[in-house]
């Protein structure tokens, strides 16, 4: 739910930036024109309701649009600012503004626009400027607001418990709107520990449980508060397991030598640099959830009558819930109840131990393709795949995405063996992916997971596209589930 919130928010700034300009734009319009006579202004709005304006301008302000917000993205507006200063956020709406206003003074020469005359240009830039300025002001006050109050929470592991671990920690605690919560510290025992301890702080775990404490635990960030030069080896073995597993890791320098990150520098009070896994950032990230949003809400309303009418056969072929709900883990290891119609009787859970000879699958998943639990309806669903359709109430809610590797039960959680594979956890888990659309049923769980990795570290919108595409294809040929 986390990053759902925060792409909303981008979401909600990007929009408001773009307004920003059109209101700028047309205030300009107005205040350089001013004053406008009635019978120009009445023939200006009626070519404008009848479509008469030139295309060319048209394109001309939607490219102008487009210009802006490459603008706004490249000044890193529409990063994560929870560390960033407000005088720091008002420089970039500043540049930015004032670089939007150089191409709209270059868009001037090139297509002899008329309408920007230097008063234009002076209004389009304060309204602008100010406008953008007061409109964040207020968005960070809200933001403020709900993270006082325990929303859009990020939770963070510290590595180290000496004098600079514990400072960190008091910052961090004392800034509750920054959205931070400490989930623990973890060290080994030394001779500093009874400092530690005074403070009121418990270790979560030592360096060598250190992997399996955020296997079963939600953790966001790491943090790194190690002298680096007497622990280097031990914090390139914590970087080494962070790494594999997708969490995000702050450091002061950057000394290791890593393949699958991302490197970005923010500033608290100190410098950190953060390192982000895989490419799922920026705003393509935010186009994925809009499409996510877009796309869910549409099939549940016109497939509401098909609910209805699997709700009917259900109820009337077997005893039980309608639906199927299941503890799957997602995003970070959070655990979240996926919704999916009731294909199996209603004990199906309870025989499964029964079962466990019978299974096909290798590694930790389970799976009988003629499995005995199935009733008539459900191998309907199953083959249509008609029994995933409630998941999209999951990727509205925002615990799952259209597109990313499959939500895995707790039971299959708990039998991983390799940390690597791990990794899948640090992206929101899709109703579809690129195991299911290579022939899910005759590959090796190994090769499922090789999938995972290559989907995690390739993803682009374009790719999320081609999934859905080859997904939609396979559900017309009944190529659902055994």
């Amino acid at each position: 739910m986390i990053l759902s919130r925060r792409q909303f928010l981008l979401y909600a700034f990007k929009t408001f930036d773009l307004t920003v300009v059109i209101f700028s734009f047309a205030m300009a319009t107005f205040i350089s024109r001013y004053p406008i006579p009635v019978e120009k202004l009445l023939k200006i709005m009626g070519r404008i309701f009848s479509m008469q304006i030139r295309l060319k301008w048209i394109l001309l302000f939607i490219g102008f649009l487009f210009v802006w917000h490459i603008i706004f993205n490249i000044l890193g507006l529409y990063r994560s600012m929870r560390f960033s200063s407000r005088s720091k956020e008002a420089e970039g709406v500043l540049k930015a503004a004032s670089f939007g206003s150089l191409v709209l003074i270059g868009a001037t020469f090139l297509f002899e626009i008329k309408l920007i005359t230097p008063v234009f240009i002076a209004v389009f830039w304060g309204v602008s400027t100010v406008t953008t300025l007061l409109g964040r002001f207020v968005m960070r006050s809200i933001l403020r607001y709900m993270r006082i109050h325990d929303r859009n929470l990020r939770f963070i592991l510290i590595a180290g418990t000496n004098k600079r671990a514990m400072q960190f920690a008091q910052s961090i605690e004392s800034r509750k709107e920054l959205g931070y919560r400490i989930t623990g510290f973890i060290d080994d025992d030394w001779q500093g520990m009874r400092d530690f301890e005074k403070l009121g702080y418990s270790l979560a775990s030592n360096f060598n449980d250190f992997p399996l404490f955020i296997r079963n635990n939600v953790v966001d960030e790491i943090v790194i508060c190690l002298p680096i030069k007497s622990f280097y080896d031990r914090i390139a073995s914590v970087i080494r397991v962070c790494e594999e597993q997708g969490i995000t890791i702050r450091i002061l320098p950057d000394m290791f030598d890593l393949k699958l990150e991302r490197i970005k520098a923010e500033r608290f009070e100190r410098e950190f640099l953060v390192l982000y896994t895989g490419n799922m950032e920026g705003g393509a990230v935010l186009t994925k959830r809009f499409l996510d949003l877009f796309v869910s809400s549409f099939l549940l309303l016109i497939l509401a009558p098909l609910f209805f009418l699997i709700t009917i056969l259900i109820k009337a072929t077997s005893p039980g819930p309608i639906l199927f709900v299941q503890k799957r883990i997602g995003l970070n290891k959070r655990i979240f109840n996926l919704y999916k119609f009731r294909t199996m009787v209603p004990n199906a859970e309870q025989q499964m131990k029964d079962l466990e000879h019978l299974n096909e699958a290798e590694g930790p998943v389970f799976k009988i393709k003629k499995d005995p639990r199935v009733t008539p309806i459900g191998k309907i669903l199953r083959k249509t795949s008609m029994d995933e359709l409630p998941q999209f109430l999951n990727v509205l809610k925002g615990d799952m995405s259209l597109v990313g590797p499959r939500p895995l039960p707790v039971r299959d959680f708990n039998g991983f063996n390799k940390d690597w594979h791990r990794r899948r956890f640090s992206v929101r888990p899709g109703i579809t992916c690129l195991w299911q659309v290579n022939g899910r049923s005759n590959l090796t769980f190994e090769k499922w997971m090789d999938l995972d990795m290559e989907y995690i570290d390739q993803w682009s919108l374009w790719l999320d596209i081609e999934i859905l595409a080859k997904t939609a294809y396979a559900v017309l040929r009944m190529s659902g589930a055994s």
